[in-house]
């Protein structure tokens, strides 16, 4: 489970990630990464935790198979939000192949498309 501090909610924070943000793109997923705009040097103000939300539409299954991608992405950004800049907003949008994907292969997926992100990759 995500904890709570760390879950995307609000429409405006998706859509600021996903408007605003660097993009990669990988076989069965896209994610979208917005960098912290916080100082986190900042007098009085401490640096906001990196926060995470998904996409997985119809087009990827059922809502069994949607709701089994949402919980593997969940547990997988869950162990990499540590390597995120304080304050950063990642939407991690599903693909229709997801659904058919392992553990192994999400994870694979997400690896690189945040190493690109945070690398400063081209896009």
């Amino acid at each position: 489970m995500l904890p709570t501090e760390n879950r995307l909610r609000r429409r405006e924070d998706f859509a600021t990630a996903v408007r605003r943000g660097r993009r990669a793109g990988r076989p069965f997923l896209v994610v979208h990464l917005r960098s912290g705009a916080m100082d986190p040097h900042a007098p009085g103000e401490s640096a906001p935790p990196a926060r995470a939300g998904f996409v997985v539409s119809k087009a990827v299954g059922g809502a069994v198979v949607r709701n089994q991608v949402k919980r593997r992405l969940r547990h997988l950004i869950r162990d990499r939000l540590s390597e995120l800049p304080p304050g950063s907003l990642v939407v991690v949008r599903a693909l229709p192949g997801a659904g058919d994907a392992d553990h192994l292969q999400l994870a694979r997926d997400l690896d690189a498309a945040l190493q690109r992100l945070l690398g400063g990759g081209t896009r």
